[in-house]
């Protein structure tokens, strides 16, 4: 394995559907393959379509151009040997070759809401072409490989299941049967070849990541036959794999096909982000909107998008490959996937959904797959949320949606002021909020392991209380502007105004009880039994990110020189001090390891936001401490290759960790990109 690139490609469809790999075609994760269905988007993710197994005859010489890893570590075949070239410009390529031959694979997946935009269905599918390059006539052989399975478990082989498949001109229909219940109707079809049904499993696949991982690492596949396409040199041969059964209305599949699909994305992802095209014979300076990093970035933020069918509306993926929607992570990233790019009808589509399901003054930190109630376990997404709601205020202005979602803002004020679940509450006495409750997390640091938080956090929390203190600025000025624009009633708004206004002084000053002298930093959190827990986090650091900000100018800098000095690695900010004796360097091993290691010195990409806009409000005339290169290079050639990692090792060399693509890493990245 040490001599194979397991780099990996990421390819999604707006609805939760995605395709992923590595460069040498190893799959070495039980989320690797060409199709993973999300039919009910963005969830009920099932691979239907493993990969092709492609083999190709040359002058009576036979090449397979597979790589596999087995149960025993045997690598066979070995076709990376003769893998020349890869790239991602826009959708993954491959060039396998010798002397005399070139193959040529590259994978598209077109956006799966196209159709239903028009008055049609959602649309799950991938599309995959072969070019050949060579001197003499040869012979492609494409076995396909298939399963019927959940995204998060591996396939294994029984009598119990077994797989359909119907045969029609240039397609093969394919489903899944497992005691007796049928599963996902797909085809495949094709330009040109002869399909040859011969039904074999192959076993026990090894997947080196979930190994690494603890977790179950071996695999089956079924395959229901192969294709055999005799090839010209300069011929293409083209495939798609589609969800549902075949439909007489669909477009005849051509070579064509392809590059349309390609063109179709670029035009949709130019008309959002407006891409500029730079002339390569222009002496002009490359503006930032042409930069091809940041047209990179964009490019990867689109993919967390996603719609989610149960609220009819847009969402945003956490992480690829196993996370799904979280209202946190939505909110935190935000700003740098919707304004950012001035995506504002999108960014005021995921506040209105967010804002209609806020209950008892929560707002959701995930929705349910199917009908059913929201899930309220998080004490900080309505406090993001109306931070969020400000920044999108700041950004367009729009102060008649100011006014539809001014009583959400007043619903979770009202909430937070006379308690709500988990014993939310605000404290008579000084303002801040507390909350006690047994076994639950509910701030972003929210592993549990057997009923029991990793880093329990209950009292007063220094960044959800710093979040309530710009909540309180925020409805203040709001209470105001509405007054003075009459979207209400101007009296009883003004006077909200000023109650808001002097509930925030109150929380500025009590936020003084955070402030450690011997340390020069903040508390992370004042327990229930008032208690101070004095662990350097990166918490104090997003306490001085946000739009308004309750410390002084001397705390703020000082701050910022103990976090600099302790938790900022090239990639993020440690979750921990290397120097407590709770601190865990390494995120690994199996998953009570990781998760106790998860925020406990683990490096997180997306602090570098918050730490980033702190030093411009604290040192504006500093050069922000923190060198772009790594992290950039990091996004542009390793991990997942064009997206950027949850989490990295908190020790160097800081290996990255956890999902390979998490949406506010990406987007705190966008958000402060120069």
């Amino acid at each position: 394995m040490a001599d194979l690139d397991t780099r990996e490609w990421l390819l999604t469809n707006g609805l939760g559907s995605f395709a992923s790999g590595t460069v040498s075609d190893v799959r070495t994760r039980t989320y690797h393959g060409w199709l993973f269905a999300a039919t009910n988007p963005p969830s009920g993710r099932t691979l239907l379509f493993s990969h092709l197994e492609a083999s190709l005859e040359v002058e009576k010489k036979l090449i397979a151009l597979g790589t596999n890893c087995w149960g025993s570590s045997q690598i066979s075949p070995t076709g990376y040997e003769l893998l020349r070239y890869f790239e991602i410009n826009p959708v993954p390529k491959w060039i396998w070759g010798e002397d005399n031959w070139q193959l040529t694979r590259q994978l598209a997946m077109p956006y799966g809401l196209a159709d239903k935009e028009k008055g049609g269905s959602f649309c799950h599918r991938i599309l995959i072409q072969y070019r050949y390059e060579g001197k003499h006539l040869a012979i492609l052989k494409l076995r396909l490989l298939i399963a019927e399975r959940d995204f998060h478990h591996q396939e294994n082989g029984n009598q119990e299941l077994q797989f359909s498949q119907l045969l029609g001109p240039q397609q093969v229909c394919l489903q899944g049967i497992h005691g007796g219940k049928v599963g996902i109707p797909w085809h495949l079809r094709w330009t040109q070849g002869n399909y040859q049904p011969d039904t074999v499993w192959y076993w026990n696949y090894r997947l080196s990541e979930e190994t690494q991982r603890g977790l179950g690492d071996r695999e089956d596949l079924f395959s229901p036959g192969y294709l055999t396409v005799p090839l010209q040199p300069g011929d293409t041969i083209t495939l798609e794999a589609r969800v549902g059964f075949p439909d007489s209305q669909q477009a005849v599949l051509t070579s064509t096909a392809f590059a349309k699909a390609v063109e179709t994305e670029e035009e949709r992802l130019s008309q959002i982000f407006r891409f500029e095209q730079q002339d390569l014979d222009s002496t002009k300076p490359i503006t930032n909107s042409q930069s091809p990093i940041w047209q990179k970035l964009l490019r990867a933020s689109d993919q967390f998008i996603v719609y989610r069918a149960s609220i009819a509306g847009p969402t945003v993926i956490a992480g690829y490959h196993w996370f799904n929607d979280w209202g946190r992570d939505t909110l935190i990233a935000l700003p740098g996937l919707a304004l950012v790019p001035k995506r504002f009808d999108l960014a005021k589509g995921l506040l209105q959904t967010f804002g209609r399901y806020c209950r008892h003054g929560l707002i959701p930190n995930a929705f349910p797959d199917v009908d059913g109630e929201p899930f309220y376990n998080s004490i900080d997404a309505a406090l993001w949320w109306i931070e969020t709601l400000g920044l999108y205020l700041e950004a367009t202005q729009d102060w008649q949606f100011l006014a539809a979602q001014f009583p959400v803002v007043q619903q979770i004020h009202k909430a937070f002021v006379g308690g709500t679940r988990y014993n939310i509450h605000v404290d008579a006495t000084d303002g801040l909020i507390g909350w006690d409750a047994r076994g639950v997390a509910l701030t972003w640091m929210d592993v549990v392991i057997g009923g029991q938080p990793v880093t329990p956090r209950q009292g007063k929390p220094v960044e959800i209380n710093a979040l309530w203190y710009s909540a309180l600025c925020w409805m203040s000025q709001w209470a105001e502007r509405l007054s003075c624009l009459h979207l209400g009633e101007p009296v009883r708004l003004a006077q909200q105004a000023k109650r808001y206004g002097q509930q925030a002084q109150k929380v500025k000053v009590s936020l003084q009880k955070f402030w450690n002298p011997q340390l020069g930093y903040l508390y992370d959190t004042i327990e229930p039994d008032d208690r101070r827990n004095c662990q350097i986090r990166p918490n104090a650091v997003l306490a001085l990110s946000l739009h308004h900000c309750g410390f002084t100018l001397q705390q703020g800098c000082q701050i910022l020189d103990l976090a600099s000095a302790s938790l900022l690695t090239p990639y993020g900010l440690r979750s921990l001090d290397p120097g407590d004796s709770e601190y865990m360097g390494k995120y690994e091993g199996n998953s009570q390891k990781r998760d106790r290691a998860y925020h406990q010195g683990t490096v997180w990409g997306w602090l570098i936001g918050p730490y980033i806009r702190a030093c411009e409000r604290f040192y504006p005339e500093k050069p922000i401490p923190f060198d772009w290169q790594p992290l950039l290079d990091h996004f542009l050639s390793s991990g997942c290759i064009g997206s950027i990692s949850e989490i990295f090792d908190g020790d160097a060399p800081h290996i990255a960790r956890g999902a390979i693509a998490q949406a506010w890493s990406v987007a705190e990245v966008i958000r402060h990109f120069r």
